[in-house]
Order: structure tokens, then C-alpha cells, then sequence
């Protein structure tokens, strides 16, 4: 595909992070509250602007701007009331169409040497709307704005596919890419753009006759029928499920009392979701269990139809392209590049989880036989008894430490987003700097606007932090590029100055939206422009300070340093060209620095710099945070394996299988198969546990990217900032590493001279199936 939207990175659609960490010896806090973290005038406004209603409800209209007209949601000319978003999408085609006519006018070699240029705006024109409408039709809270949004994106979407099936741009793009002296003239990163939608080109049967380039196009429509069908039809082949009283005696009542359905035989509780979740963990009595387990992995029979359908589509658009299989197609573009290389890096991490794997299975086998009272050698751990058993050692570990978990006291909103912000500065230059909000600028009252400002270069980021919860608001943490960054070319400024004589030329070439100008070095940026979304209760809504703020749990601060991992990274990868900017790298390459941002939230220097008792003002105890660890690190072992064995299940099903299998394809099998083969524990002939496995939808191929960013966030953590040792995890020298080497690329360099160039590995350097292999033997560690 030629232009295809921003990605979208959401804690909705990756498994739980669950991250090994050193716990130090001793460690108070008194000696990570480093007296060199800033505390500067905006640094206070930032903590306040989260946590006080009242002064977030005086400081957001400070900016001296007494218009009460709108300036446009994001400050976008346009979209000053909801019809404009149409009017956006008619602008944006025409535009479209001129850049189009560039290309395929272009004859001369000074001509064919703009053709990455131009397909680069080209690109961003599109993305510009694509993006914003998908982020609004998802989040704005009016159906006016959604419905616009929703037309916007239909509008550009369909003129995208005509682009993606016009054979000219890519005869000019290859007669670029085959002349010497044209390529000569490209810088790195065009050359990089034009590799890329080379790729994308051969994705979308562009050279395929007629006929069956419109069964691509149908397929392909088929494919995003099904896979929405398939993730809403995710439920039960029964919904509910009927226990005797004395069976749910050990779970929660309070878990219960709003949920059973009570009768003469017992109580009925949900076969899926919190309760049954709750219900599993609890309930010491196996036969229970074992009933419940089965319910809730027991999938429609209509829905294995359709995810059958789904694969066997797929394998057909990928037959139609070229590739063996969908796999195969999928991750030609990723650091992976084949099955066989995803498979060497699964079998290596499997082979070093494996001791960690038996010896939890062993501790489970031995408190089930401790509990049965029962030596017998035929006793084994069953799949029913895993979350049951883990539950029970975590709580045996808990009990011992007799400490109630008080964390969230220390972590009120506005000091974790203050912590962000002094780290930033710690490891980047970069800090967060509140900035007041234009008329009709956001979606929401509660969305707050920060400014990112670089040390040396000023303001190069716009984020939205729209934290707060509201009727009707997906509660799934998500982070948005709304607008890539982009280098604005004089030509840019005078065709734009030519074309609207009447306005500014950056109005018209920007919308309306933020851009950063460099006089000495003659450079102009769109600045990246990026929402983050959470769901976390609205601080109290009174007058006085002393009120309670929004306080986070540990699992929900993590939430957010992870999504300000993607963030930081849109905002450093400052590119010339949009479609390497940022978060827009390889899928198996994007999730790196966000799961490195969950070793951060860990660390007891990075700590200090901001987790203070909201009320008393006093430090956080790191023993606390240590202990918390130790307990969220039980089960990590088999919990890895489960993940391990989602991701070969993910390749198979993208194999060639769904249309070679003999017998037919039959879903259910396969992945017994693969727990056969390569799990502790056989998952049980009655269950269709594939029905609910949403993920394959979203990853086609390439579920295991956040295991293989998860081993790669720990290598890193180890040899680029020292295990957060004598606080390595603060100090600029790691930070600037990481940001020349990784960060300020974007996807304009090739992940694995990255990652080489980072840990000074050149085994790493040309990729492929020893690089995979060696990232496995790397493990999930610490």
C-alpha cells in the first residue's frame, strides 16, 4: 500500500508487561531525591495543572487571547465546527491531485530526483486527515464531530485506494529508483522512502492484471469485514455458568453481589471477564475450576467460521501478491523479514524461559499436592490450576511482608507527569511546559495542552493529554500521532505564497497548526502533534488545593510511562520526510522504547525524582516498590510461555496452513498442535480458546514483536543505562545514546544498524535469523 495511515500503539493490544527488576540491598529515598532535578516556575505549574481543578480551571484561559471564535480543533483552520472536516478532506484530494500530477509528469532527471519529495507530501496530506479522523470519530465525545469524522475518513480512505492502484506512480517511482544519478541526488532518508513504498507497491497487486487486481480490492474488503465481525463476536458458547453456593465460598463476595444470577440449585456467574477471572484465581475447589476454564475458552461455532474465512482470505491476498503465505507477505518489511527468522528468535527465548517455566510449574505442583494432602505421582499441574496456584503464592508472599500497598498515595497524577517531565530533561534536554488552550483547540474541557521545549532547538512537540475519564470514552490507554513531523521546504513556502496571496503561506501549508522555525540554520518543522488517552478519575472538582488529586496505581503510573515511551519517540524522531518520522519505524521495532519506559517507572533513582506522599510531602520508600516487584515477578516464567505459545499459534495461522492443511483447515487443531508441542501444559481437546485471540486481527504474523521489544528493553536497560545503577537511569549520557542511535531515526534507519550502533554488537548489524536467534538467547530479564 502506498499511503496507509499513522500507526496506532495501544496498551489495549499488548500483553501485560511484566518486567524483572535488581532490587537493591537498601534503598531509602532520601538519596534518590536528587537536588539537581529542575524545579523550575513551569515544573510547579505542571504538577498543578493535573491535580487542582481550580487552578487548571484559571490557567487554561491565561494565554492572553480574548477570542471567543474558534480557532479550530488542534488549532486546525478547518475544523472550527464539525462540517469542516469535510471541507478539510475536499482541500486535502485537491491537493492530492497536484502532487500526483508531479509525479507522474515527472520526465527530466531533475524531476524524477523531487519523486520521494513528493510522494512524502503526498503522504502526509492524506495522514494528516486520515489520522485526525480516526482519532476523533474514536474519542470526541459529540456525534455531530464523530459523524463528520467518519465521512472525512471514509472520503480520503477511498481516494487512497485509487492511489494504491495506480500503476503510473509506481512505473515513475521504479524508473527513479533504476537511474543512478537520480538516486544520487536523494538524501538517506528519501532513499529510505523510497524503499519503503516500493515494498508497500508490491503489498497491493499494483501489477497484477485487471481481474484479479479487483479480487485483491474485494478480498481485501472481505479481510476487514471479517476481522471487525471476528473481534466483536468474541464471546461464549455459553455466557454464564451455574456453581453450587459452597463452590464460590473462597471468592470475593463483594466480586459477586453484582453479578450472580441466584437460584434454587446455586448461583450463575459470566464464563468470561473480571468475575470469571476473579473466580479462577479463587476458588479452591478444581472441579469448579476446571468447569469454568472450559466455559470460558469455548468459543461460538460461528465465530471459529468466521476466523476460518478470516485466515484463508488473507492466504489467498498473499498467494494473489506473491508471498507463500500472509506471514511471509507481512514481515518482508520488519526486522524480522521471514517465519523462519520469528520461529529462531521464539525457539531461543523458549529455550531460556524453560527453567524459570518448571520451576514455578514445580512450586504450583507442589501447594496443589500440599493441598490435596496427596503424594501421588499422577498429581499434575492442570491449565485450570495456573492462575488458582499463582494467586496463592503471590498471596503467601504478600502475607510475609505484612506492609499494605499504600503506593498510589505517592503517585497523584500531576507528580508522575512532573517525574516524565524532569526525566526527559535528565536523559534529553526536553521538558513539559503547560500551554493554555484556544478557543474550540480541544475536544473536552478536562484535555490539557503541553508544550515540549527542547534545551537548544525551543518548541518542538504538541501533546494532548486527555487523562480523565467521561461517559462513552474507551477506557483502553492509547497514544495517537495526530501529525508527524516534517521538513517544509522554501519551494513549499513559495508555491504555497503563490497559490493563496491572500494568506500566510505557512496557514495554508499547515492548516493552521504549530510549526518551529530555525532562522540561523533557514529551517522550518511541522511539529508533531500527539494525543495520549487514558481513563483515570477526575481529581475533585473543589476549590481548595488540599483536596484529594487523581491518584495512580503502580500498574496505571507504568501505563503512562509506557505511553510517553511512544510519545518521546514521535517527538525525537524528527525527520525530513513524514513517512519515516517517529512511531512510523517497523512493527516489531516500535514498541522498544516504550517497553524501555516501564524499566524507568521501576527504578528508584527515577523515583526520586518526583513520587512524594501527595499529603505529608514525604518520599516514597522504595522497599515498597521492591516488594511489589517481587510479587508481580511470580509466574513471570510461565506467563512468557503462554505469550511464546500465542505467537507461534499467530504463525501458524498465517502459514501457509489455513489453505494446505490436510484434512482441511481446522483451526481448533492447530492449536493443540502447537501447545502439544511446544507447552507445559496440553490445552484441553474441548476448548476453542482461538475464538477469543482479538490480537490476530490487529498483528496478522507479528504478535510476537512486543516479546522480542520486550527482550531487546532489557538488553538495553542492562548495557545503555546500567541497570539504573548509581543513577545510571538519570544521567545524559545513556539518554543521549539512546536518543542519537535509536530515538531521533525514526523508522529512516534500519532497526538493526540501530540497535548494533546502540550496543556496539555488529552480529546485529545485517539482521536475519541468527540476530532473531541471539535477541532470543537475550530472555525477558532484568
Amino acid at each position: 500500500m502506498l499511503i496507509s495511515p499513522c500507526r496506532l500503539y495501544r496498551a489495549s493490544f499488548r500483553p501485560i508487561a511484566l518486567v524483572q527488576h535488581r532490587l537493591p540491598r537498601r534503598l531509602a529515598f532520601a538519596a534518590a531525591s536528587h537536588s539537581h532535578a529542575p524545579t523550575t516556575q513551569d515544573d510547579h505549574v505542571l504538577r498543578h495543572v493535573f491535580d487542582s481543578q481550580s487552578f487548571w480551571r484559571s490557567f487554561r484561559h491565561t494565554g492572553g487571547c480574548t477570542a471567543t471564535q474558534s480557532k479550530g480543533l488542534f488549532c486546525n483552520r478547518y475544523l472550527t465546527q464539525p462540517q469542516g472536516f469535510l471541507d478539510f478532506s475536499r482541500a486535502t484530494v485537491e491537493k492530492c491531485q497536484r502532487l500526483v500530477a508531479n509525479v507522474v509528469g515527472a520526465s527530466t532527471k531533475g524531476e524524477r530526483c523531487s519523486i520521494p519529495y513528493f510522494l512524502d507530501r503526498l503522504s502526509d496530506s492524506l495522514c494528516r486527515v486520515l489520522d485526525m479522523a480516526d482519532f476523533v470519530r474514536s474519542t470526541h465525545p459529540d456525534s455531530s464531530w464523530q459523524e463528520s469524522a467518519t465521512q472525512a475518513y471514509a472520503m480520503l480512505f477511498q481516494y487512497m485506494n485509487v492511489l494504491n492502484t495506480t500503476p503510473d506512480l509506481k512505473a515513475q517511482l521504479v524508473a527513479a529508483l533504476g537511474d543512478p544519478e537520480v538516486r544520487a541526488g536523494w538524501t538517506s532518508e528519501e532513499k529510505m522512502v523510497a524503499q519503503i513504498l516500493l515494498k508497500d507497491f508490491s503489498k497491493s497487486a499494483i501489477d497484477l492484471p485487471k481481474e484479479k487486481r479487483q479480487a485483491f480490492v474485494a478480498f481485501s474488503n472481505r479481510i476487514s469485514q471479517l476481522g471487525t465481525k471476528f473481534v466483536k463476536d468474541m464471546r461464549p458458547e455459553l455466557p454464564s455458568i451455574s456453581f453450587q453456593h459452597r463452590q464460590l465460598r473462597d471468592v470475593d463476595p463483594l466480586v459477586l453481589q453484582h453479578v450472580t444470577r441466584r437460584h434454587l440449585t446455586g448461583v450463575s456467574i459470566p464464563s468470561v471477564g473480571p468475575v470469571a477471572i476473579t473466580a479462577l484465581q479463587s476458588m479452591k475447589d478444581e472441579a469448579a475450576r476446571h468447569k469454568l476454564y472450559i466455559a470460558g475458552r469455548s468459543a461460538l461455532k460461528s465465530q471459529l467460521q468466521t476466523l476460518q474465512e478470516f485466515l484463508q482470505t488473507r492466504a489467498k491476498v498473499a498467494n494473489l501478491s506473491g508471498y507463500r503465505s500472509y506471514a511471509d507477505m507481512n514481515l518482508s518489511d520488519k526486522l524480522a523479514q521471514s517465519p523462519a527468522a520469528v520461529h529462531s528468535f521464539l525457539a531461543a527465548l523458549s529455550k531460556d524461559n524453560e527453567s524459570q517455566t518448571q520451576q514455578e510449574m514445580e512450586e504450583m505442583l507442589f501447594l496443589k499436592k500440599l493441598e490435596k494432602g496427596d503424594e501421588d505421582t499422577s498429581i499434575q499441574i492442570e491449565p485450570w490450576d495456573r492462575d488458582y496456584y499463582q494467586t496463592q503464592l503471590a498471596n503467601k508472599q504478600r502475607s510475609r511482608s505484612r506492609r499494605p500497598d499504600f503506593l498510589s498515595a505517592y503517585f497523584s497524577l500531576g507528580t508522575v507527569m512532573q517525574g516524565l517531565s524532569r526525566l526527559f530533561t535528565q536523559l534529553y534536554g526536553v521538558r513539559f511546559e503547560p500551554a493554555p488552550i484556544a478557543p474550540g483547540e480541544v475536544w473536552d474541557p478536562g484535555v490539557r495542552r503541553l508544550d515540549v521545549i527542547d534545551e537548544d532547538k525551543g518548541r518542538i512537540a504538541v501533546l494532548y493529554c486527555d487523562l480523565f475519564a467521561r461517559p462513552g470514552k474507551s477506557p483502553n490507554p492509547a497514544h495517537f500521532t495526530l501529525r508527524c513531523s516534517r521538513r517544509i521546504s522554501n519551494s513549499e513556502i513559495t508555491e504555497a505564497s503563490i497559490s493563496h496571496p491572500n494568506l500566510d503561506p505557512m496557514q495554508v501549508i499547515n492548516d493552521g497548526m504549530a510549526i518551529s522555525h530555525n532562522a540561523s540554520a533557514n529551517t522550518t518543522y511541522q511539529l508533531p502533534t500527539i494525543a495520549l488517552i487514558c481513563d483515570f478519575e477526575e481529581p475533585s472538582d473543589h476549590h481548595s488545593d488540599s483536596k484529594e488529586p487523581t491518584l495512580l496505581s503502580f500498574r496505571n503510573m507504568q501505563t503512562i510511562f509506557h505511553e510517553m515511551g511512544h510519545a518521546i519517540h514521535s517527538i525525537l524522531g524528527r525527520t525530513a520526510c513524514q513517512v519515516v518520522s517517529g512511531t512510523r519505524c517497523a512493527t516489531d521495532f516500535a514498541e522498544l522504547p516504550s517497553v524501555l519506559m516501564e524499566h524507568f517507572a521501576a527504578d528508584a533513582h527515577v523515583l526520586g525524582l518526583f513520587a512524594r506522599h501527595w499529603q505529608t510531602d514525604a518520599p516514597l520508600p522504595y522497599e515498597m516498590v521492591a516488594e511489589r516487584l517481587a510479587i508481580e515477578r511470580r509466574g513471570q516464567g510461565v506467563e512468557t510461555e503462554h505469550q511464546i505459545l500465542l505467537a507461534m499459534l499467530d504463525q501458524a495461522y498465517h502459514s501457509d496452513l489455513p489453505l494446505t492443511m490436510e484434512g482441511g483447515f481446522d483451526s481448533t487443531k492447530v492449536l493443540q498442535d502447537v501447545w502439544d508441542r511446544y507447552g507445559s501444559v496440553k490445552e484441553p481437546r474441548e476448548t476453542s480458546a482461538q475464538g477469543f485471540f482479538g490480537h490476530l486481527v490487529e498483528y496478522g504474523g507479528t504478535y510476537y514483536s512486543y516479546l522480542f521489544d520486550r527482550a531487546i528493553a532489557g538488553k538495553v536497560w542492562q548495557e545503555v543505562f546500567d541497570g539504573g545503577r548509581d543513577g545510571a537511569a538519570i544521567r545524559r549520557e545513556g539518554g543521549r545514546r539512546f536518543r542519537d542511535e535509536v530515538l531521533r531515526w525514526g523508522g529512516s534507519k534500519d532497526g538493526w544498524k540501530c540497535l548494533a550502533g546502540l550496543l556496539g554488537d555488529e552480529r546485529l548489524r545485517d539482521g536475519g535469523p541468527e540476530a532473531m536467534a541471539e535477541v532470543g538467547k537475550w530472555g525477558i530479564k532484568d
